[in-house]
């Protein structure tokens, strides 16, 4: 079982960046054993994957739309994925979640949201003009 927490949502401008983490409570399975990552869902739209990270933090996917501009990383004795945001553009405004999934191997992450198992409560980002 895993719960996570995210936090560090806000309001910035266009251009600025932000970093969100997420702590993960863990119980049964270690960490380490978990693939994290991070989705987001504008109003009105489907929640889509932004970035994920394996077990190991040696596989790392991004969207095409963030790629170039954000950054996501693990500690794993502090249960923590933190997802860097730069350069930040009115169209990344959205409610972001933190997700987990278990792994059974170093795999690359999934952008399916239906291939994560456990989801944050989301952090809003909202990007002004």
């Amino acid at each position: 079982q895993v719960q996570p927490v995210e936090s560090g949502g806000g309001l910035v401008q266009a251009g600025g960046s932000l970093r969100l983490s997420c702590t993960a409570s863990v119980s049964g399975y270690s960490f380490d054993r978990y693939a994290m990552g991070w989705f987001r869902q504008a109003p009105g739209k489907e929640r889509e994957f932004v970035a994920g990270i394996s077990r190991s933090g040696r596989a790392i996917a991004y969207s095409d739309s963030v790629k170039g501009r954000f950054t996501i990383s693990r500690v794993g004795a502090e249960n923590t994925v933190t997802v860097d945001m730069n350069s930040l553009k009115l169209e990344d405004t959205a409610v972001y979640y933190c997700a987990a999934t278990f792994a059974s191997w170093d795999k690359r992450p999934a952008s399916s949201p239906t291939e994560w198992s456990y989801w944050g409560r989301g952090t809003q980002v909202t990007v002004s003009a």
